[in-house]
């Protein structure tokens, strides 16, 4: 079996101090590649850093929601500049989180669309993150995407039929976490359910929400494989197969990284 952690978290305390056996462990269950996120401008460096470290771990440039007013004076040139590094496969992860509002709303959108215009200019997909703030998200994806040069994925999926459909009308793939294995995620279950195998991820976003059977320890890349086998029994289907289609939707929309 094959599988990639398509969104972790590899600077962030609880894995950082230990990088070479989380990620020895991770491989020892299957793991081939890991996708390390950035979440604010002063992780970039680090992020990047870890990628040069080891030749399955890619790396994305970017800033999540609640960083936006933070970064109020960001455009895309710091993006696109940074984003050149051969070891950047990805801008986010970005979007709208309503449900803290730890940003200014409109913060959020305008640093939001920075980073898509960014994605488009270094073609480059999206990693997107939207927490209760669905119709905004569609909308901005949807207007951005019209006018062309925009994919990417809508990670760490918890939001309704609705969204997914959306998204994937657009073009965008969906990934699932470990939410998914939760007891009180069943309307996330359908959704996964739905997801056409070859616009499908699987992620960690370690170091948060350890799958089942690992709920209270800290997330680590090996429980990705926790996750697929959860999905693969929801669809039906063998963990072989979805390791390897999820394997090769994220070599595909993720196109500037190389198996190592």
């Amino acid at each position: 079996m094959t599988l990639i952690d398509s969104h972790c978290h590899l600077n962030y305390p609880g894995l950082v101090e230990r990088e070479d056996e989380v990620l020895d462990n991770a491989r020892a269950r299957g793991v081939a590649g890991f996708l390390n996120i950035s979440t604010r401008q002063r992780e970039w460096a680090d992020v990047v850093a870890a990628t040069e470290r080891h030749p399955d771990v890619w790396a994305s440039i970017g800033v999540h929601p609640h960083e936006a007013d933070a970064h109020s004076d960001l455009g895309t040139s710091a993006l696109i500049e940074a984003a050149a590094h051969p070891r950047v496969v990805a801008i986010g992860e970005c979007g709208l989180d309503y449900f803290y509002d730890k940003s200014d709303r409109d913060s959020q959108k305008a640093r939001f669309r920075a980073q898509i215009e960014a994605a488009r200019q270094a073609d480059l997909p999206l990693i997107i993150h939207t927490r209760d703030a669905e119709e905004d998200t569609a909308a901005i994806l949807s207007e951005e995407a019209a006018k062309g040069g925009v994919r990417g994925v809508l990670h760490c999926f918890t939001g309704t039929q609705w969204l997914a459909d959306r998204g994937l009308e657009i073009g965008f793939y969906v990934s699932l976490s470990g939410i998914v294995t939760f007891k009180n995620a069943k309307d996330l279950q359908d959704v996964a359910k739905s997801i056409p195998e070859d616009r499908l991820l699987v992620e960690t976003d370690a170091p948060f929400l350890a799958p089942v059977p690992n709920r209270g320890k800290p997330c680590e890349p090996s429980f990705v494989a926790d996750t697929a086998a959860f999905v693969a029994g929801l669809r039906g289907t063998s963990v072989e197969q979805l390791g390897d289609a999820t394997t090769a939707n994220f070599f595909r929309l993720f196109n500037k990284a190389r198996p190592a």
